[in-house]
């Protein structure tokens, strides 16, 4: 019966994703109808060039976005959980949105202290890259921390403490900057979806992809680290490579959305738990695709609600996903209590 119950939960939960996406795409400050836009999509090209344009140039791509930031995020913060047996971990307790944050801000900020070394400002690319350069060097410093210590609470606390660390580079270059530098590097810290081209997109999915398809391969280990590493141990499971492997999934995945998209708050926090109260199962071969599909519905809704209809800005995505997701999660752990971690 549970097997049936779950294809059903996955049927409904795809349809969904479909039509939140529509319905995600329809949205903005130009007004399109839905026979329009499926009629673009089958290739109609009696439908307005300008329609056209805003629909596959600018639409279509932030609802992919959407949906690879926050089945990536809920995946990680999946992954963060079971490595940490801790409900509260996310995917940014390692640091890399603190070491993707340094690197935006020394390219943003850092411009009177290190202006002969920016010479990628000029480039459409140029947060990406920094954002992955600093995501990377946190990285880098995660796994030789992990290699280095047994307790894997101390790669959590290794990880806050690169995040306040960061921050305090941070809060002295916001101290020594500009009023428009601070303000630019504000609205990057709200995050964003809707700044991706088709070229971007294209390596976005790549990487994700490489992550995704990664997590399927460390199932087994993810199910034995649920009752402790010492069960895991006598299951015959390698907890220093398991561990390896899951960090470096989670900062592949956490990297790149932080670099394409910006920090996005609460998704990889609370998703999770979303999933585990309607699967009601703690098995991962159903928890990573239950997840990554809830996130994905998650953040769409929240772009919804973000993009006021007929109005020609959109409110932070960061602020939403924690007005509206904050208090779903609260209601819903209140009203079942039995969690499944």
């Amino acid at each position: 019966m549970k097997n049936k119950t779950y294809t059903k939960q996955f049927i409904l939960l795809l349809i969904l994703v479909v039509f939140l996406c529509f319905v995600n795409i329809s949205l903005g400050s130009v007004s399109i109808p839905f026979k329009d836009i499926f009629a673009i999509f089958l290739g109609d090209e009696t439908v307005k060039d300008s329609w056209q344009t805003i629909i596959l140039n600018f639409r279509l791509p932030k609802a992919i976005t959407a949906i690879l930031v926050g089945s990536g995020l809920s995946i990680s913060g999946l992954l963060m959980q079971t490595l940490f047996r801790n409900p509260l971990a996310g995917p940014f307790v390692l640091g890399i949105s603190s070491g993707a944050s340094i690197g935006v801000a020394l390219l943003i900020l850092g411009s009177s202290f290190f202006g002969s070394f920016l010479f990628l400002e000029s480039s459409s690319w140029s947060i990406a890259i920094a954002s992955s350069l600093g995501s990377f060097l946190v990285l880098s410093a995660v796994i030789l921390a992990a290699n280095k210590v047994r307790n894997t609470m101390s790669i959590l606390i290794i990880g806050l403490m690169f995040g306040s660390f960061t921050a305090a580079i941070i809060s002295v270059l916001s101290y020594f900057s500009e009023a428009q530098q601070i303000q630019q590097y504000v609205f990057w810290s709200f995050g964003s979806l809707g700044n991706l081209s088709w070229d971007e997109l294209t390596v976005f999915i790549s990487i994700y992809l490489i992550g995704f398809i990664g997590v399927f391969a460390i199932i087994k280990p993810l199910n034995s680290l649920l009752l402790g590493e010492k069960y895991a141990k006598s299951l015959g499971i390698n907890i220093k490579q398991s561990r390896i492997i899951i960090l470096a999934i989670t900062s592949l995945l956490t990297g790149v959305i932080t670099a394409f998209s910006g920090p996005i708050a609460f998704i990889g926090l609370a998703v999770p738990h979303i999933a585990k109260l309607i699967f009601t199962t703690s098995n991962h071969k159903i928890l990573i695709p239950a997840t990554a599909i809830t996130g994905a519905i998650v953040l769409l809704i929240c772009d919804i609600i973000a993009q006021l209809p007929t109005v020609e800005y959109t409110l932070p995505i960061n602020a939403i996903t924690s007005l509206f997701g904050a208090p779903v999660v609260i209601w819903l752990l209140i009203r079942k209590k039995k969690m499944y971690i």
